[in-house]
C-alpha cells in the first residue's frame, strides 16, 4: 500500500478536506472510501490532525465510506469549550453521527479518542458496531510522567509559543518516523496560535473524568479493540490492559511501536482495524 511517507503527497491519499458546522462551531472532516458498507468514523489524535491517518487510509477505504475528523479543539477544527473533556467530548461524537446521518458506524479513536469514545457509546451503544481505541489514558495512576505533568502542572507549563515549534520537536522525538513536511505543518499549525492550550483542558479534565469511565465501563457491550504501543512513554500498554479487565467485550493488542502506532507501525494497525471491522468485533 502505498502512502505519504513512501513518495506520494498527502492530496494524493486521501480527499480534500471540508468544514462542516456542528453546535455553531466549525469542524474539519474528509470524506472517503466505498459508497456502500457502515460508515467508519476516524477521530484525529492529539497533537496530530486527521491526516495521521493517511498511512491507513487506503486500507480501511475498502472496508466501507470513511469520515474522519479533527475533533473541537484539535487538528484544525474549531474549538468548541463545552466539548473539551471526555465527559463532553462522547455526547459531541453523538451529535456528529446525527449531523451526518449515521445510524451506527465503526469508530476508530485512539488517543484522545480513547475516553470519548467510551463516553459516547454508554449514553448511545446503538450507534456503535465495533471500537478501536487505545494510546488514550484510562487511570491516572498508569499515565507516563510526561502526560501527568501536562494534566496536573500549572497552566503556564502548556504555553507551547504562538508558532508552536516545540511541538514539532516533540512529534519527532516521538515518532519512528518522520511526517511528510506537509504533513509536519498540518501538525503545526494545529497547535499554534494558543490551539495547544485550549486542546490540554481536554487531558486536564482526566482526574475528574476517568474515574467516571471506570464506574460504568461494564456496562458498555461493544466490541472494543484497544491497541498500545510497547514503548509508549506517554500512556504506557497498562491501560489498555485496564480497559481489557473492566469492559465485557474487550481485546488488548500491544504492538511494537511507539505512541504514534497508527503511523509508525501502520500496516499492522491497519490490518488490526480491518480484521476487527471484518469480524464485528468477534472475540472467539
Amino acid at each position: 500500500m502505498s502512502t505519504v511517507g513512501e513518495g506520494m503527497g498527502v492530496a494524493e491519499v486521501m480527499p480534500e478536506p471540508e468544514t462542516i458546522d456542528l453546535d455553531g462551531f466549525a469542524l474539519r472532516i474528509i470524506r472517503g472510501g466505498r459508497t456502500a458498507g457502515i460508515p467508519i468514523l476516524l477521530t484525529s489524535p492529539w497533537p496530530q490532525s486527521l491526516y495521521a491517518f493517511r498511512r491507513i487510509w487506503a486500507q480501511l477505504a475498502d472496508l466501507g465510506p470513511l469520515i474522519a475528523v479533527d475533533l473541537p479543539g484539535f487538528g484544525r477544527s474549531e474549538a468548541n469549550p463545552a466539548a473539551l473533556s471526555p465527559a463532553g467530548m462522547g455526547p459531541f461524537i453523538i451529535r456528529l453521527l446525527d449531523r451526518m446521518g449515521i445510524e451506527r458506524c465503526h469508530a476508530v479513536g485512539p488517543d484522545v479518542g480513547t475516553a470519548a469514545m467510551l463516553f459516547a457509546a454508554h449514553e448511545a451503544p446503538e450507534l456503535f458496531a465495533t471500537i478501536t481505541i487505545g494510546s488514550g489514558g484510562t487511570d491516572m495512576a498508569l499515565v507516563g510522567e510526561r502526560l501527568r505533568a501536562l494534566i496536573e502542572g500549572p497552566v503556564e507549563a502548556v504555553d507551547v509559543g504562538e508558532d508552536a515549534g516545540v511541538v514539532v520537536e516533540v512529534i519527532k522525538a516521538l515518532g519512528a518516523t518522520e511526517p511528510p513536511a506537509e504533513v509536519m505543518e498540518d501538525y503545526r499549525l494545529s497547535s499554534a496560535e494558543g490551539r495547544y492550550r485550549e486542546a490540554a483542558e481536554y487531558v486536564r479534565a482526566y482526574p475528574r473524568d476517568l474515574p467516571m469511565l471506570q464506574s460504568f465501563a461494564s456496562e458498555i457491550g461493544t466490541p472494543v479493540l484497544v491497541i498500545s504501543g510497547e514503548t509508549d512513554p506517554l500512556v504506557p500498554p497498562a491501560n489498555g490492559e485496564l480497559l481489557e479487565s473492566i469492559l465485557p467485550h474487550c481485546r488488548h493488542v500491544v504492538v511494537k511501536a511507539g505512541h504514534f502506532v497508527w503511523e509508525d507501525a501502520a500496516t499492522e494497525y491497519a490490518n488490526l482495524v480491518a480484521t476487527w471491522i471484518r469480524t464485528n468485533g468477534d472475540l472467539d
